[in-house]
């Protein structure tokens, strides 16, 4: 099976081309691979794949507000061409996409069929993917997963990591509960529900919740470090854009498929252990 994979330099993009290998892989991405660009609908039609992932996206929460055209080009528009491509050839399609397309205003996990509302120009240009995708009749698996983390590119885990070793006390956000997600278990359960042909949306995350705050005191405890964590507020945090207070997702329909990912303390002690390395 031939794969295009978008976002191949990403965290998660990353994490694939390892699992994949190169052999039957055609990775893209930035400098070359532009999905603002007006013409990469050609370029995946001379890839000429049976599957593609697109895990490609204009990710930067913040940036999105500053950037809103960029963002709606990278993912709405530049998706609607990937589709467009996949419309011509027959493939398959996976496309990866956030929590961060509810509103947070639910107090139970959000399942697959409850009605996104985003709250930030990301969450709207990722959710405006997902409708592209799954009113062009591709085969389509639309996966849905929430604070991601990995060894490559920038993420939370990372930052708190790098900042418990040079200060005392951080201040975290302790008004927002999500799910955090390790690339590695996402990226297992991803290559099993494509093997299983699954359609539709579907929630992947590592089990559990925890709030921003609560996820930096078990990074800094499983470091060993004696850096102290304080809560604050999502105001006080001042970021430009808004986030849900509660984007925590079900995991049922994963589990239907006989998937049970790790807890989310587990898989953050294992990144931990591999990451005691200069992280960049």
């Amino acid at each position: 099976m031939r794969i295009l994979l978008t976002g191949a330099h990403g965290q998660l993009g990353n994490t694939l081309c390892k699992f994949l290998g190169y052999e039957t892989l055609v990775p893209k991405d930035l400098p070359g691979f532009d999905l603002a660009r007006q013409n990469i609908e050609e370029e995946v039609l001379e890839a000429s794949p049976d599957l593609i992932i697109h895990a490609g996206a204009y990710t930067d929460v913040d940036g999105a507000e500053r950037e809103p055209d960029r963002a709606m080009a990278v993912n709405a528009k530049g998706t609607e061409q990937i589709v467009k491509a996949a419309v011509r050839l027959g493939a398959r399609m996976v496309y990866i996409s956030t929590d961060y397309v509810f509103d947070g205003n639910q107090k139970v996990p959000y399942r697959e069929d409850d009605s996104p509302h985003p709250i930030n120009q990301y969450g709207l240009t990722k959710w405006k993917g997902e409708q592209v995708v799954l009113a062009s009749g591709v085969r389509a698996l639309v996966i849905r997963t929430a604070w991601l983390y990995g060894s490559v590119g920038r993420n939370f885990v990372k930052s708190i990591m790098c900042a418990a070793r040079t200060e005392s006390v951080l201040r975290v956000v302790n008004d927002q509960c999500g799910c955090p997600t390790y690339v590695e278990d996402l990226t297992a359960a991803i290559m099993a529900l494509v093997g299983q042909n699954v359609t539709g949306i579907i929630h992947v995350t590592n089990r559990g919740q925890c709030t921003w705050f609560e996820f930096a005191q078990t990074i800094i405890r499983e470091m060993g470090l004696p850096c102290s964590v304080l809560p604050i507020t999502t105001e006080q945090a001042g970021r430009l854009a808004k986030r849900p207070h509660y984007s925590v997702l079900s995991s049922d329909r994963t589990v239907s498929f006989g998937l049970v990912l790790p807890e989310w303390r587990e898989a953050l002690t294992r990144f931990v252990k591999q990451a005691q390395i200069p992280i960049t």
